[in-house]
């Protein structure tokens, strides 16, 4: 597998895919690092196929199917109570009159 870095992957980007479809998947680097491969439609589907279990392997699977329906709880975020304990207790009802 060549890599190449994305510069060159993007400036010679015919190049670059005729070798995929040629010799097989290409990888592409970022400032040295491995940061992508392209890889022919074939293949993917291939390891798509492998990946992915078929209806009848999942139901005859041992595996609990149920843990991915249920959704995650999101975390709530509770007020501070204590912020609104102090209040003036005029301002309960604006159409009484004071008492000063």
């Amino acid at each position: 597998m060549k890599t190449w870095p994305v510069q060159d992957a993007k400036a010679r980007f015919s190049e670059f895919l005729q070798a995929c479809i040629v010799d097989g998947p290409q990888m592409v680097s970022k400032s040295g690092a491995e940061v992508a491969v392209l890889v022919p439609v074939e293949e993917w589907r291939r390891l798509q196929a492998v990946a992915r279990p078929s209806l009848k392997q999942l139901l005859l699977s041992d595996v609990g199917r149920s843990e991915s329906l249920i959704p995650p709880r999101r975390v709530t975020r509770r007020r501070n109570v204590a912020a609104f304990t102090h209040f003036d207790v005029r301002f309960l009802n604006p159409f009484e009159t004071t008492r000063d």
